[in-house]
């Protein structure tokens, strides 16, 4: 019997890495690995990175000098470790890594690692493999489906992706030159795949994409279908209780979508559409294509479709010319909105992109305060939404044992963690749950007598 080889992946940033790596376990799967959580003991090491934030390559070449040294180990202990660079760090520097880092074996775009069996045997043969040319064949149609035993190892959530790349070109980032163009998988593979997860205990999907709400897959009728259209054919799958979608351009909020979030139990009413901005001369110079005030008119229509609705979004601090007055125009936007949650960073310029040529710099120290008062207003806005949970009764999707022993967490529609002391039987059930205190983020609570009303409780494997 063959001895399995051992496969270490660490992922850097988005959603769409972590559906990524699990895609590349799938994809070796075939070649006899299996997963190992230590580097040091992998026959291959792939580095599954992210472009997206402040020194995304240097933090690559910090880790892979680490791994020079267990590869070198390795090698004195007669063992052969490989080493891969994945994803977009690899797409945008693929060349360069190469040329730096000669402990590098593979290196392949985010859009070719279903080619990854091909490019072990490449290195073998030739010593190093790159690839980051995007491929003329959607990587999607020879992927292989994860194991039933690996879907259910990996829980009652998943992320599903939908579609791809991005033809906003904002202007700081680096999505449409390392993802590519938009492109929408068609509506009957992501049925497929849903009815595949479902039957394996996965109860709760979140659709991704870097512009997830531009999708527009082609339908079984032949015709492009939107995202709200797919939502509602995917609520009718059995074993699908919750639904999520994730990252938002409100520029592409259509009456479907929205007609979704009115009609659909199973989606969630918790909603990230990142604004960037709310001064509009700094949205004109993202290239965001929207207004402060247009942006305002579709929370208006997604809270007038359903009442409970929350939202987080994406902002950036200190862009090039950015004053006082239009950075207040931030502030005034989040208190006027009120985020459950949000994501706030320091402008970083990312080479190749159009904001990196900009030369109205804001000073490290201004952005660092104003990001500070930023972070300061948005967790004041998420610790009143978690706070307010208190006395509650909220419906929690239970995944998993807890830290302490006898809790089990699960999630709120708000993606809030929630605890409380109940046997693992719950796990893949939607609870009701009353909420009696707060720790941190996390909700604690007791569970109600009765499953949430018109959701169906089924346990993992069921």
């Amino acid at each position: 019997m063959t001895t399995p080889r051992k496969l270490h992946i660490k992922s850097y940033g988005c959603q769409m890495n972590v559906y990524d790596a699990q895609r590349m376990v799938d994809t070796l799967a075939g070649e006899g690995f299996v997963e190992t959580a230590s580097a040091e003991d992998a026959d291959l090491v792939i580095l599954n990175t992210c472009h997206i934030r402040e020194k995304a390559s240097e933090k690559v070449y910090s880790e892979l000098g680490r791994l020079r040294v267990a590869k070198d180990e390795a090698a004195r202990a007669g063992r052969e470790m490989k080493i891969a660079v994945a994803g977009c760090v690899a797409q945008a520097e693929g060349a360069e890594i190469i040329h730096r880092a000669p402990t590098v074996d593979i290196v392949v775009g985010p859009q070719s690692y279903h080619h990854l069996p091909e490019l072990l045997k490449r290195a073998k043969e030739n010593g190093r493999a790159l690839e980051t040319e995007f491929p003329v064949e959607d990587k999607f149609g020879f992927l292989p489906q994860p194991k039933p035993d690996a879907i259910r190892a990996r829980g009652i959530s998943a992320f599903v992706t939908v579609q791809e790349g991005c033809d906003k070109f904002c202007t700081f980032c680096v999505v449409p030159y390392t993802r590519g163009a938009e492109v929408s998988r068609p509506v009957a593979k992501i049925i497929d795949d849903v009815k595949q997860l479902a039957d394996n205990g996965v109860r709760e999907f979140t659709l991704i994409g870097q512009n997830v709400n531009a999708y527009h897959g082609e339908g079984p009728d032949g015709r492009a279908w939107s995202l709200g259209k797919l939502l509602q054919r995917l609520a009718a799958i059995p074993g699908v209780i919750r639904l999520r979608y994730s990252t938002s351009h409100p520029r592409d909020v259509d009456d479907d979508l929205i007609a979704a979030h009115r009609d659909l139990p199973e989606l969630m009413p918790f909603v990230h559409l990142p604004v960037q901005s709310g001064a509009d001369r700094i949205l004109a110079a993202m290239n965001r294509k929207h207004t402060a005030d247009d942006y305002r008119r579709v929370i208006d229509r997604f809270r007038a479709a359903r009442q409970d609705i929350a939202f987080s979004s994406d902002f950036i601090v200190g862009f090039p010319g950015e004053s006082e007055e239009e950075f207040s125009a931030t502030l005034a936007l989040v208190t006027q909105i009120g985020y459950a949650a949000a994501y706030s960073f320091k402008y970083s310029p990312r080479p190749g992109t159009p904001a990196a040529e900009m030369r109205e710099t804001v000073s490290a120290a201004e952005m660092d305060e104003r990001l500070g008062r930023l972070q300061e207003l948005i967790d004041s806005q998420q610790s009143a939404f978690n706070r307010a949970a208190i006395g509650t009764t909220v419906d929690v999707l239970f995944e998993r044992a807890a830290r302490n022993p006898g809790q089990i967490v699960g999630r709120t529609a708000y993606l809030q963690p929630a605890h409380v002391m109940a046997s693992p039987d719950i796990i893949g059930q939607v609870r009701s749950v009353r909420i009696d205190s707060l720790e941190r983020y996390s909700l604690i609570g007791e569970l109600a007598t009765q499953s949430a009303p018109g959701l169906i409780s089924q346990t993992i494997g069921a």
